[in-house]
């Protein structure tokens, strides 16, 4: 890819306010499953028409008929999730650096160029919202309310973050790594979006500083000109419009890190609605997911022998099996898995629905090389994050 494009300019401020306001009865939209589920569909700058949740800060789900289409989630339809309002609304790759300071022997500036001269790797990995399916959980709570489609897999293409860190030097002692991008309040006293990773994971192979996605400049909605890939975790460390990299000789305590995206330190890390009193630690590692893509809740099929389609993945050790059910779990059969992309990608996998006329709820449900599965029934946690229950899909064969 080209890294040196000059001036890229986004469609921002206005224009971006003005694609997120749907006009007159002619606009599009769906209705999702839950208590004011109703949302338009509105094409923001680089996106075809994607489910809004919010236009500002953009919170856009896609529509899951997408996912039947391949293993990788196109850019133009690739969800988008910012946390804070003011996103630059342009961006000039030519100038951009990433600031590389703190607990390092050699202060970095690094620019596009810098880091299109450095060993690149590829890495297809799914990017999943903690609260992707929020608004499956009951009791509801609160945040915003997706359903399935906040999340996407893509092919990225970038450096090691390790290659990064090796080239400025760790000092001793040195806990952290932290990681800053270019969005911001529209206030002085919103706290900075800011995420940490131990110095271990940071350093680990996987994670990289991307420039690329799906072989095309990532959308300036996903974090153009570069972003951080933290394959198996969740994507609130996935910082976009990456800007700064700073090690820390301590535990970070912002507001990011010690307050929001954490997740109950239980079994299961679930808690009963209205339990206080217990601890918490950061949000990591996704759970095992799997999905129906070609047959919709409610949906209705013919009689007769009928493929049935869907995606599987994990926090990173990979998918070993997909099971699905048409008697809602209580017999199952082993659907075939399609081709590995790696360990953090979705796998698609296709099985046979051959029943005679009748009403049917179908199930699925993945197990990953670890053993991890998912469980029949969902947890309940406060925020609403990591939902891996069995799926289950109630249709019509006649």
């Amino acid at each position: 890819m080209e890294l040196g494009r000059g001036r890229f300019l986004a469609a921002g401020g206005a224009a971006l306010a003005a694609a997120a306001i749907p006009g007159g009865a002619s606009a599009q939209s769906v209705k999702l499953p839950f208590a004011n589920g109703d949302r338009p569909l509105v094409a923001f700058p680089q996106k075809r028409p994607l489910i809004v949740l919010t236009p500002r800060p953009p919170q856009l789900e896609t529509p899951f008929a997408i996912f039947d289409q391949g293993v990788y989630t196109p850019n133009d339809a690739f969800y988008v999730r910012w946390h804070l309002s003011n996103i630059p609304q342009t961006v000039d790759a030519d100038a951009h650096r990433i600031a590389v300071t703190g607990a390092v022997n050699s202060v970095l500036s690094l620019s596009m160029s810098d880091l299109a001269a450095m060993p690149p790797v590829e890495i297809a990995a799914v990017n999943q919202c903690s609260g992707n399916s929020r608004g499956l959980f009951a009791p509801r709570v609160a945040g915003g309310q997706w359903k399935d489609g906040a999340m996407g897999n893509a092919l990225w293409t970038g450096v090691r973050l390790r290659d990064i860190l090796d080239r400025a030097g760790l000092k001793a002692g040195a806990k952290q790594v932290q990681f800053d991008g270019l969005e911001s309040g529209v206030f002085p006293a919103t706290p900075d979006f800011k995420k940490s990773l131990d110095v271990e994971m940071a350093r680990s192979e996987d994670v990289i500083v991307a420039y690329a996605m799906n072989g095309e400049p990532l959308p300036v909605l996903n974090g153009y000109p570069v972003r951080l890939i933290v394959p198996g975790w969740y994507a609130t460390y996935w910082v976009k419009m990456l800007s700064a990299i700073t090690v820390l000789d301590k535990v970070d305590d912002n507001f990011w890190m010690k307050t929001a995206y954490r997740i109950p330190d239980t079994p299961n890390n679930d808690v009963a609605p209205g339990q206080t009193g217990f601890a918490t630690i950061p949000i990591n590692k996704m759970r095992a997911r799997s999905f129906v893509t070609n047959v919709a809740d409610g949906g209705s099929l013919p009689a007769g022998s009928r493929d049935l389609r869907g995606i599987a993945f994990d926090g990173g050790t990979g998918i070993r099996g997909v099971e699905v059910s048409a008697d809602s779990g209580a017999t199952w059969s082993d659907a075939r898995l399609e081709r590995d992309y790696g360990k953090y990608s979705f796998r698609r996998w296709n099985a046979q629905l051959n029943v005679p006329p009748g009403n049917y709820v179908i199930a699925v449900r993945a197990t990953a090389n670890d053993g991890a599965t998912q469980r029949a029934t969902a947890g309940w946690n406060p925020s609403g994050y990591m939902r891996n229950a069995i799926e289950t899909y109630a249709v019509t064969v006649s």
